[in-house]
């Protein structure tokens, strides 16, 4: 089936759908993006993925071409038109396209911000990796300081799943100063004596929406919450290890850079946080 998209106010078949060549997200990776998990046809955490969208923005002086409830209106009818029952719905936000290339940013009211959502069909709750865990590698962290933006500047992070590809692992955790910032699409944490360890806010890594979500939950379900980095030695040595994105939710890491994390199985940690982040989401998607 041809998907519908939406591109600066029109619903379009993918197959006509255009940007300019002269769009800064194409010349200058001068833009943003969100990606909202849906479930049953129904957005999750719709309102933390645009809050932190419109932050994304302000901190790089880029105007939001649409309400938030337009947006949300756009999410709905692209569900609708796609008949997305499970997936994601991509959003990228762009500072749009000036008469020529310059390094200078154009004038937002003489060139508008563009508007890009597209959906895409995925198994989320039913993950094979969130039943077997995921293999991992470090790598270093070689990205831009500004990683709290959620920015379309990803070619290091996809050259680190293609190292991990190349590894035969399943992923990658960037190391910076000796310490795991995050993966190269998720929030990275250990357990460690029954307590949850991952490494608090800052520039260094992104505001995970789920991350958010999943340790709020495992507070109100008496687990023990410690936000400071940690190393790969210290996960290597880890009861367990898990990812959270908004797409994989939570997913169990087995082995880091080859050795087996606790007992190299799915830990009941991640499972239990995996297994009530689906229920909360559920009752609360629009």
């Amino acid at each position: 089936m041809t998907r519908t998209v939406y591109v600066n106010g029109e619903y379009l078949p993918e197959t006509e759908a255009k940007i300019s060549i002269f769009d800064r997200g194409f010349l200058m990776a001068d833009g943003v993006y969100e990606v909202t998990s849906v479930i049953g046809g129904k957005l999750v955490d719709f309102e933390g993925h645009s809050a932190r969208l419109q932050r994304s923005l302000n901190e790089l002086d880029m105007a939001n071409p649409v309400t938030m409830d337009e947006l949300l209106a756009i999410h709905r009818a692209l569900i609708e038109k796609n008949q997305l029952d499970e997936g994601g719905i991509y959003l990228q936000i762009t500072r749009g396209a000036p008469a020529d290339r310059d390094f200078a940013f154009p004038d937002p009211d003489e060139t508008p911000s563009s508007l890009v959502l597209f959906t895409q069909v995925k198994n989320l709750v039913n993950a094979l990796a969130a039943q077997k865990g995921i293999k991992v590698i470090s790598i270093d962290d070689l990205r831009w300081t500004r990683r709290d933006i959620k920015t379309v500047q990803l070619l290091y992070p996809s050259m680190g799943k293609m190292m991990a590809a190349k590894a035969g692992a399943d992923d990658a955790w960037m190391v910076e100063d000796g310490k795991v910032t995050e993966g190269t699409s998720n929030n990275a944490y250990i357990v460690k004596g029954g307590k949850i360890i991952t490494r608090k806010l800052s520039n260094d890594i992104l505001a995970g929406i789920t991350r958010a979500a999943v340790l709020r939950l495992a507070k109100e379900a008496q687990m023990v919450v410690e936000e400071r980095s940690f190393s790969i030695e210290e996960a290597q040595e880890a009861d367990e290890a898990f990812v959270t994105s908004a797409t994989t939710f939570v997913f169990p890491v087995v082995e880091i850079d080859g050795k087996a994390i606790g007992s190299g199985e799915v830990g009941s940690v991640a499972s239990r946080l995996r297994e009530i982040y689906i229920e909360e989401s559920l009752k609360t998607a629009l």
